[in-house]
């Protein structure tokens, strides 16, 4: 029987991965919190958190082990794999050193009450909406002046919001991966079945991208799936915030257009095609404004039954706009690498055409505001463009970046090209700063947007250490990023009997890696 235990106070209640904000790390000789310190109080922490009970009570292992106390390693050191229970990391990992009254005088057992809460902890339940209001502030969470004094530190209501437009991002992954194929995608009504880690936002439109370009036939291989060849392809979706409630906490209602990042062949061909065009054939300027070529393509060229991104993007928007004329109303555009050039471009179309059909008519309300929330994205366009999106156009952009990320970097800076990031804030974060990733993790890690959302709620400002109430699951990060991340985590969610899915089997669930990676081996 498991030692009673007294739940705190729901204000206090810490972090099921972080550190408790009332434990005193032992301090190193700067005055920081150790290695080792810091590996203990985040895995003591788990069992602090597990003092409520679940919903339903899950079944233990056939087999409790029983682990002696040892000492814990240091982030990052290599550890023998010792799973028998005699030596090593798990016997490290024994709750019994860091919570005295469970301690019993030779070994220790888990309870039931936390392996449940843990196999809750390590779900993919979707994040619940942000609580805060932020209605009488609204227009400087969406970006007016640049999210100044919002972003080091960090504040808290606009973390919760740039979480869930980025768990939006990971909606279009898996909706891709659910239905891969564009023709069938297209004619099921694809939005109808998409699923969005909100609900209060209903998605209106799928999105489709297509290239002008075409895998010839001796370049397909024969077991390579139609999708990962087709010229067309689900690319992302735009929803509405449809709950009175979340629109009176939000100030306005929001329309959100996302969109994934690389997926298929001819996305990945298009990438490659990284010469800068002008927006327009009509000006060919050495000083206009110009974007890659490839990401222009895929924002430009209508498919074969669908019409082009463009197009549908227009479209949606100003329908959105006539039904729900007279609100408040904002645009954000979310994107994640490929996606987030492509976002670029839908906000520098979607301004100038809002702004002239404004023009003229009898209703003086300025068109809604647009925001661009960038994740991982590349340089899209030369200064001009850059320049023109931030100072005529009014579009807020805000650049988050991974530090490691080598897709932020390309393409890279040539003189004749002149490739410049648009301008706006830019949210600077990095993998060092977390007590999950290895500080050596890999450039796939540094681009992959769960590792981002990972990053992102630990974020507290520049120098400070990771939240000590950060509580984003890391099923994801276990299934997609195990290798990077510490042996600690990953040993800890084996002894409470959570396996990681494979990726092929977790992208057919709802994880989307593979086009989170395809970037690698590109320009972008």
């Amino acid at each position: 029987m498991s030692a009673a235990v007294t739940a705190p106070p729901c204000h206090s209640r810490p972090s099921p991965l972080n550190p408790n904000s009332r434990a005193t790390p032992s301090p190193s000789s700067n005055g920081k919190p150790n290695a080792v310190s810091t590996t203990r109080r985040h895995l003591a922490n788990l069992d602090r958190l597990l003092v409520k009970s679940p919903p339903l009570p899950l079944p233990l292992p056939p087999q409790h082990r029983k682990l002696p106390v040892t000492e814990v390693p240091r982030d990052g050191e290599a550890t023998p794999d010792d799973r028998s229970g005699h030596g090593g990391l798990l016997n490290a990992l024994n709750l019994s050193t860091f919570l005295p009254f469970t301690r019993k005088a030779a070994v220790d057992e888990m309870s039931p009450r936390s392996l449940a809460y843990m196999q809750r902890l390590l779900t993919l339940s979707p994040r619940l909406s942000p609580k805060g209001s932020i209605a009488a502030e609204w227009r400087r969470y969406h970006g007016e002046g640049g999210w100044e004094g919002l972003l080091d530190p960090l504040d808290h209501n606009l973390r919760r919001e740039l979480l869930r437009y980025g768990d939006f991002v990971q909606a279009a992954y898996t909706a891709f991966h659910s239905m891969p194929s564009a023709a069938e995608a297209a004619s099921n009504d694809h939005h109808h079945t998409l699923v969005l880690p909100d609900r209060s936002y209903r998605p209106t439109r799928s999105l489709f991208a297509s290239s002008s370009l075409s895998i010839p036939p001796w370049a397909q291989r024969r077991s390579a799936p139609n999708w990962l060849t087709q010229r067309t392809s689900f690319v992302g979706y735009v929803a509405v915030c449809d709950s009175e409630r979340e629109v009176r906490r939000m100030g306005r209602r929001d329309i959100a257009i996302v969109l994934r990042g690389t997926a298929t062949c001819p996305e990945w061909a298009e990438n490659l095609r990284a010469s800068l065009v002008p927006l327009t054939a009509d000006d060919d300027a050495s000083s206009a404004p110009k974007v890659a070529k490839g990401f222009l393509s895929l924002y430009k060229t209508p498919g074969d039954h669908v019409p082009s991104l463009s197009a549908d993007i227009v479209d949606e928007v100003k329908r959105l706009m006539e039904v729900y004329k007279g609100e408040e109303l904002s645009i954000t555009i979310v994107g994640h690498s490929l996606g987030a050039s492509l976002a670029l471009l839908a906000a520098d179309e979607l301004s100038a055409c809002l702004a002239a059909d404004t023009d003229g008519t009898t209703d003086h309300r300025p068109p809604p505001p647009i925001a661009v929330v960038s994740f991982g994205g590349p340089k899209t366009g030369n200064r001009a463009f850059a320049e023109r999106l931030q100072r005529e156009r009014g579009v807020n952009v805000l650049r988050v970046v991974n530090a490691g990320d080598v897709v932020t970097r390309v393409p890279a800076p040539i003189a004749s090209e002149g490739y410049v990031h648009t301008g706006g804030a830019e949210l600077r974060l990095h993998n060092s700063d977390s007590p999950c990733l290895r500080p050596d993790a890999g450039p796939a890690c540094c681009h992959d947007l769960e590792a981002y959302l990972h990053l992102l709620d630990g974020f507290a400002g520049s120098g400070r250490p990771f939240r000590h109430d950060a509580s984003r699951s890391v099923a994801r990060l276990l299934t997609y990023q195990r290798p990077n991340v510490k042996r600690a985590y990953v040993e800890r969610a084996r002894m409470l009997g959570f396996e990681p899915a494979s990726p092929r089997t977790a992208t057919a669930t709802g994880a989307a890696a593979d086009g989170q990676y395809g970037y690698l081996a590109s320009p972008t």
